[in-house]
């Protein structure tokens, strides 16, 4: 077997044993426990888990999103992306990424939890980072300069306030939280047309000298106000 081989066979391993997690996580959490019931359940020695997950419960729950970011771009691949619009595009992306996850809703709830702990902070940038980079690359965006992380800072706070709203939404279909989501991407589409608006007052400000400068709105202030969930 080539090492390539191998190393597929071993990803395999990790997304059989983190699915079969899932259903023990909505009463043990993310732990070892749930993990080697996982393992049980699939034939396997309880000790099999430091083989396949050496990393324990973080490199678990980096493997479950990385799996799900995974399964999200495969069926974006089967949508028609280019013919919507992009708050659309992203809308779909986001939209899509939930429904991969809607019937595990205690496994992600407990996985936001454990991220959230001062400790898992850096990794919880990270996969955050990683999903609305994807989410942007499917929806076609291919910007390199400074636009690029504006627009994934953007929608990291898209997605973020968006998945915390719909942990807590019992509405059918989750109807509360897709209109949430539309809410919060108008009023970030807003934001590019906010600055050109700043730009130009501040441009002519500026020419009227020192005092008339405080007039203009900070763009900080800007962004927090469309920052916040609506």
């Amino acid at each position: 077997m080539s090492v390539a081989e191998s190393l597929a066979r071993l990803e395999q391993q990790r997304d059989a044993l983190v699915r079969a997690a899932l259903d023990h996580i909505a009463f043990d959490g993310w732990s070892m426990m749930s993990l080697k019931a996982a393992a049980v359940d699939l034939g396997l020695a309880p000790e099999e888990v430091d083989r396949l997950l050496p990393g324990g419960v973080r490199q678990a729950i980096e493997h479950y999103v990385a799996m799900t970011d995974r399964e999200m771009v495969a069926h974006l691949e089967t949508l028609n992306l280019p013919d919507m619009k992009i708050r659309e595009r992203i809308a779909t992306a986001v939209r899509e990424r939930l429904k991969l996850v809607e019937g595990h809703k205690d496994a992600v709830r407990a996985a936001v939890a454990w991220l959230a702990l001062p400790q898992n902070l850096a990794l919880s940038a990270k996969l955050t980072a990683r999903t609305v980079d994807l989410m942007w690359v499917a929806a076609g965006d291919t910007a390199t300069d400074y636009n690029r992380y504006t627009k994934r800072a953007l929608l990291a706070g898209v997605y973020g306030s968006t998945l915390l709203y719909w942990l807590d939404d019992t509405s059918d279909d989750h109807r509360d939280t897709m209109a949430f989501l539309d809410r919060r991407i108008a009023n970030v589409m807003k934001i590019p047309k906010i600055q050109a608006q700043i730009g130009k007052i501040t441009e002519r400000v500026s020419r009227l000298g020192g005092k008339a400068a405080s007039c203009v709105p900070s763009p900080l202030r800007v962004f927090r106000q469309f920052g916040s969930p609506r």
